[in-house]
């Protein structure tokens, strides 16, 4: 190819982005080294040569554990991406039928019960689909979907922030523990999710409009250990209706508290989404719209 312009495009290595994956997903190098039956030294060459490609650190190395930074977490998204199509690739080149992979995100009070249910009852009505389910956060759900790392998510979001497929309003109680009262405490301690969560941001803000000081006393991002520390009387809390326990006792309108109407439940799919992905969707906004009937 005579005087052909040389292209400026990074051509990233999918041995290089797999090594990168299984670190994130195992949290160390010696377990991904492991998984990837290597050496601990050549998975750590193959970490550092994609980040020279990339220009930015991918990982934060601590003592403990390894994290994705900002920017890991980005091109994890294309990773997991890239290497399904390229398993996609071989199996329509070996004349198999190409299973489609569907990535679906859930809040964790819904990673069980009736919503494991459905999940079972769609994969065994759609075998060529393989199904990857994650639950986290609401807000970190929402970022994994607009980075392209979810074909579909269930999140709680501030109501009519964002559009989505369909939306039900999620009614919110405070809760103190029956056996142990926390609210009457001078700070009032708040049993809360991580920063930037919403149910953090209205606890805060209700409690200095009554005037009353506060502490964080206890914080998880699992729905378990918050139901948990308020039952034991660690502090009070801000959780959907559904997930009170008989161990709670609820705070009305006496405690001057206000009324939390301002979360909804929202389904997020691309327009461009695969017929599967559109059959799930129906499925969740069908059982959605049951429970709330």
């Amino acid at each position: 190819m005579e005087n052909s312009p040389k292209s400026n495009r990074v051509l990233f290595d999918l041995d290089l982005l797999r090594a990168l994956l299984t670190v994130a997903d195992c949290g160390s190098f010696t377990a991904a080294a492991a998984r990837l039956h290597s050496t601990q030294s050549t998975i750590s060459q193959k970490v550092r040569r994609l980040e020279e490609l990339a220009g930015h650190r991918l990982l934060d190395r601590g003592v403990r554990d390894v994290r994705p930074t900002d920017t890991g977490e980005t091109v994890l998204g294309y990773a997991r991406r890239l290497l399904a199509l390229n398993e996609e690739l071989g199996e329509a080149l070996s004349g198999a039928h190409v299973a489609t992979t569907l990535r679906l995100g859930v809040p964790e009070d819904f990673a069980g019960g009736r919503t494991t249910h459905l999940l079972a009852d769609f994969s065994r009505r759609h075998p060529r689909v393989k199904l990857e389910v994650s639950s986290g956060l609401s807000r970190a759900l929402a970022e994994g979907y607009d980075r392209g790392e979810l074909d579909l998510a269930l999140v709680k979001q501030r109501r009519g922030s964002r559009e989505a497929l369909a939306r039900w309003p999620e009614p919110m109680r405070w809760i103190d523990s029956a056996a142990s009262p926390a609210f009457a405490l001078d700070p009032v301690p708040l049993v809360a999710f991580p920063p930037r969560g919403l149910y953090r941001e209205d606890m805060i803000d209700a409690i200095e409009a009554l005037g009353r000081r506060w502490r964080i006393s206890f914080t998880s991002s699992s729905l378990g250990g918050i139901q948990a520390a308020v039952a034991d009387g660690l502090g009070i809390s801000l959780l959907p209706a559904r997930t009170v326990t008989p161990a709670h006792v609820v705070l009305g309108a006496e405690s001057g508290l206000p009324e939390i109407d301002s979360i909804e439940l929202a389904i997020l799919m691309r327009p461009s989404a695969d017929p599967e992905v559109r059959v799930l969707a129906d499925m969740l906004v069908e059982m959605l719209g049951q429970s709330r009937g």
